[in-house]
């Protein structure tokens, strides 16, 4: 692609264009669409006051490829603060000049919001588009001062406006809601705490260990097992060599898994769709029908616009799952097929075709493919790799919330030193707290304090499961990487506090809860109106009572050491 003008407009494409301005009624907004390759498009807006439907149709291609539409847009950069997108990056006001993003099917998702001061959705966006790429240019044009946005793809475009400066991640919520179909039904145990043998063994994984993680994961609240790569193979280097044929190397199999799900876990399989490794026999069945070849991973990406590839996928993990009655697959890397020119369709039709021949089982996407068009063929998102790192993991499982749909959304595994203390390890189940946890340490070694830290928090996301992962979610600051965090469900309230911050909860409440992350001890809270008498429990990162009280009025400030939780209650 040619590189971008500097004031923002989308690169030229050397064919037909038919360009018209489209006049609004908000201050400022400046709208255009484009047919590329075409004489002629139909243009349809709908919508009122600050909130619209742009719908672009171009007439028949004047030339050889297909015609495609651009929608363009642009605005005073006034009062602006972040550019919130959902692959968890930077939050900077990028340039106008910086490379145009993809979001396909197979990676990323075509919306985001420019956020202003006090989390206002200066202008939040949409495209309806499930499988094609769509291609997404935004930055802020150095020489007039203002913020410029442009979508494209290939055919009619259906683009979402939201101006009404509503507080951002209500407007994000809503573009999700517009994508939904209401299709998509998730199971409860989706939103289980699951253990993780990844961090925890990474390849050095055997039936005995892992049936030894199994029974000491149980009795903690766990529901489900993911057991990681090394199940597939005895190497142990961190290659993907082995992968493509999908046989258990474990011995017994059957037997090994009816041994961890005797246990009350629900056990599920990782596996990796785009590889066919240089020592399996996929990889040389596959060799003429490969995308590239990873020479670092040992591996070849394989073309799921193949039939043959498709077909030999789905036999293959279809078997497995009910060969050995597993409980789900979590589906890794399948935003390689995009990064290697797979073919979106292909791709479609891979993930189409495997739900349709599965059994209802439980089904793990991840970051970044986590676009609308995926969730029929999922049941939960989890937050790229993010090892170690709190911070990293609120940002993205908060990110996922906000446009994950029907979908239970998941942190990435939890892991920390053996020597890691109770209280920073509550701090980290605190980071996710409004996803399902996920935990991947050999619980073997960990103490009995630290033991108690992660039972406590594992009781609260389960006891309050519906408050906190399928609770109406408001996140805070984007430029800040959410200090605050928070959900409602009917008379529940529930906020992460992760800096020094006060907390504004609403009056209509019965239930309150404050995870304290923060190493300030002080949480303070104002209400609308005083309110009383309430009753006050301070609990410490392991769940043990450090104060019982009553308190009344229109503000409260209680002690909550780091880790710890407050419970408010009327």
């Amino acid at each position: 692609m040619p590189p971008l003008s500097w004031d923002g407009s989308a690169p030229p494409s050397a064919r037909t264009e038919t360009t018209r301005e489209l006049a609004t009624s908000v201050p400022g907004l400046r709208l255009r669409v484009t047919a590329i390759g075409a004489a002629e498009v139909a243009v349809r807006v709908t919508g009122t006051g600050r909130l619209l439907l742009i719908e672009a149709a171009p007439a028949q291609p004047v030339d050889e490829l297909p015609a495609r539409v651009r929608v363009e847009w642009r605005l005073p950069c006034a009062g602006a603060t972040a550019l919130w997108r959902p692959n968890t990056d930077t939050r900077w006001l990028p340039p106008s000049w910086s490379t145009p993003r993809t979001a396909s099917l197979a990676s990323g998702a075509a919306i985001g919001s420019l956020v202003g001061a006090g989390d206002a959705a200066l202008c939040s966006y949409a495209v309806a588009e499930r499988v094609l790429p769509v291609t997404i240019g935004e930055g802020a044009v150095e020489e007039t001062g203002e913020f410029t946005s442009w979508v494209e793809q290939q055919g009619a475009l259906a683009l979402r406006l939201d101006l009404t400066g509503r507080q951002f991640s209500l407007t994000l919520s809503e573009m999700a809601q517009w994508w939904d179909d209401g299709s998509v039904r998730v199971p409860e145990a989706a939103f289980e705490p699951v253990f993780c043998t990844w961090y925890a063994r990474h390849l050095e994984i055997t039936a005995p260990e892992v049936e030894r993680l199994a029974e000491l994961a149980a009795p903690l609240g766990f529901g489900a097992l993911i057991v990681d790569d090394g199940w597939q193979t005895a190497e142990t280097g961190r290659s993907y060599a082995t992968t493509g044929d999908w046989e258990p190397a474990f011995p017994d199999f059957a037997g090994h898994v009816r041994r961890v799900k005797e246990l009350g876990l629900g056990y599920l399989l990782w596996c990796a769709p785009p590889f066919a490794g240089d020592r399996s026999a996929a990889g040389q069945r596959f060799a003429g029908q490969r995308l590239s070849h990873l020479d670092e991973l040992e591996t070849s990406v394989v073309d799921p616009g193949a039939p043959e590839v498709r077909a030999h996928l789905v036999a293959r993990l279809t078997e497995l799952v009910e060969k050995y009655e597993l409980d789900g697959l979590k589906v890794d890397f399948i935003d390689t097929f995009a990064r290697h020119g797979g073919d979106p369709e292909g791709v479609h039709q891979l993930l189409a075709r495997l739900r349709a021949e599965l059994p209802p089982v439980l089904v793990e996407h991840r970051q970044p493919y986590v676009g609308p068009g995926l969730w029929p063929y999922a049941t939960m998102v989890r937050a790229t790799d993010c090892p170690h790192n709190a911070a990293e993991n609120r940002q993205r499982t908060a990110d996922l919330r906000l446009t994950a749909g029907p979908l239970a959304v998941h942190a990435d595994p939890l892991t920390w030193h053996p020597d890691e203390t109770p209280a920073e390890i509550a701090v980290l189940l605190q980071n996710v707290l409004f996803a399902t946890p996920q935990v991947s340490v050999d619980l073997a070694v960990q103490s009995a304090e630290q033991l108690a830290a992660l039972r406590f928090w594992l009781s609260v996301s389960r006891e309050h499961v519906d408050l906190l992962q399928r609770g109406e979610f408001r996140a805070h600051r984007p430029e800040l990487g959410y200090p605050l965090l928070a959900a409602a469900s009917g008379d529940g309230r529930a906020f992460g506090r992760y800096a020094p911050v006060p907390i504004h909860p609403d009056a209509d409440w019965s239930l309150l809860l404050v995870a304290n992350a923060d190493p300030d001890p002080e949480v303070r809270l104002s209400f609308p109106q005083p309110l009383g008498p309430i009753g006050v429990l301070v609990q410490d990162p392991a769940g043990a009572t450090l104060a019982r009280t009553t308190a009344e009025g229109a503000e409260l400030t209680v002690r909550v050491p780091r880790g710890g939780l407050l419970t408010l209650r009327r």
